[in-house]
């Protein structure tokens, strides 16, 4: 998994982070709503973990800001943790909710569980249409301008995910776990042969180009 924390305690999310980590996972650390807003937009996710109480903007607040846009799961965190409070954040959009302190195990099985019953941004068309690219996928058909693509089985499972998050970023682990099932980077130039065969033929004119590379991140479509 890519986790976003938001969490304005450092302390809490380092060593959280770090046990993710060290369980397999990816994270991505920022503390205030403001800015996880942000890298909702224009990075991919499969969970966020979200504080409650944050500077300015809360994660109530956060939840409520996402609520008409595609976003990951979100599991809440607080030390405000009465049958009111939970009820509030549930319905303000959190998937789950966990009181401080907890258990790393436990939130750990909670937050795998999570992503596991909640595809993040998945979509429940069966056809995706980004600009002139068009991707059936029931029929697992790829057209660019009208015109069919052939694409291998892994280049069509990359395209799909990066279609998923069009115009954010998908980073090298977050395609290794989907296509490949690779809890971890094996430092290998796999990403990079199977990504530029699907540019060389999703991408045949360059000036309309649509898979770009973000340097030393990952990869965005669109």
């Amino acid at each position: 998994m890519r986790v976003l924390i938001v969490e304005d305690d450092t302390q809490v999310s380092h060593w959280l982070s770090t046990k993710l980590q060290h369980s397999g996972h990816n994270c991505r650390l920022v503390e205030d709503g403001e800015g996880a807003l942000e890298l909702i937009s224009h990075e991919a996710f499969d969970a966020i973990v979200l504080d409650r109480m944050l500077p300015g903007m809360s994660g109530i607040d956060v939840l409520h800001a996402l609520q008409h846009r595609p976003h990951p799961p979100a599991m809440m965190l607080s030390a405000v943790d009465q049958p009111s409070d939970r009820i509030e954040g549930l319905r303000a959009g959190a998937i789950d909710y966990l009181g401080k302190p907890f258990n790393f195990t436990e939130l750990l099985l909670r937050l795998e569980g999570l992503v596991k019953r909640n595809p993040p941004n998945r979509s429940s068309t069966d056809v995706l249409q980004i600009d002139d690219l068009r991707i059936d996928r029931q029929l697992r058909k790829v057209q660019r301008g009208g015109k069919d693509i052939d694409l291998t089985e892994k280049e069509y499972a990359l395209l799909d995910v990066l279609a998923e998050h069009h115009g954010r970023t998908v980073t090298r682990a977050m395609l290794l776990e989907k296509v490949w099932g690779y809890q971890f980077d094996p430092q290998t130039n796999l990403i990079d042969v199977h990504v530029s065969k699907l540019r060389g033929k999703i991408d045949q004119k360059p000036n309309r180009a649509m898979l770009r590379t973000i340097r030393t991140v990952g990869y965005v479509l669109g």
